[in-house]
């Protein structure tokens, strides 16, 4: 069977609403047999013709498969950060919870043990991962595992801290709502 079909098929069978994402190492086991070139061929091949979509470096979507949830973004940065220390907080906890009334669209905040970064998702939005010192130890009371987003989420209290710590802009930050938490 050719590359690609075998793809298309593979990717009809396995994929489904909880397994959507794929990092390219993964796609790569699928053909130990093909060379680094006819690899790059075929991925390049499979997104043209509309079977995967690239979200950004490394990760791709079977968008037939993708829940409407609208979590692509929180489910990208597990897989990207999988082998990090990761939490949802600043702009995207506060807004959640009303403490922000300017609600940042297609773009979440993690931090993140692994470095500072800002990754383009194309169409999906943006991930900006915020680098921390903090160990899960010192923190872990002021999280909880949010299973839809598939990552830890920052307590109201944790996010306005790591607002301050990382010198974010304050200004939207309504103190009458926040207090209320604190």
């Amino acid at each position: 069977m050719q590359p690609i079909k075998y793809l298309a098929n593979w990717l009809d069978n396995n994929a489904n609403s909880e397994h959507y994402l794929f990092l390219l190492q993964d796609l790569r086991a699928l053909f130990p047999n093909l060379t680094n070139l006819a690899f790059k061929t075929l991925m390049s091949r499979t997104v043209s013709l509309g079977y995967l979509t690239r979200v950004c470096r490394g990760l791709y979507i079977f968008k037939r498969a993708v829940p409407p949830s609208g979590l692509v973004l929180f489910h990208a940065a597990a897989h990207l950060r999988a082998n990090e220390f990761n939490y949802i907080s600043l702009e995207t906890v506060l807004s959640d919870a009303g403490v922000i009334s300017q609600i940042p669209m297609n773009w979440i905040s993690i931090m993140s043990s692994g470095r500072s970064n800002i990754v383009s998702c194309g169409e999906f939005g943006t991930i900006e991962f915020i680098h921390t010192t903090q160990k899960p130890d010192q923190i872990i009371r002021h999280l909880f595992y949010d299973s839809n987003c598939r990552l830890w989420r920052a307590s109201v209290p944790q996010a306005l801290r790591d607002m301050k710590v990382t010198h974010r802009n304050t200004d939207l930050i309504d103190w009458d709502i926040a207090n209320e938490f604190i």
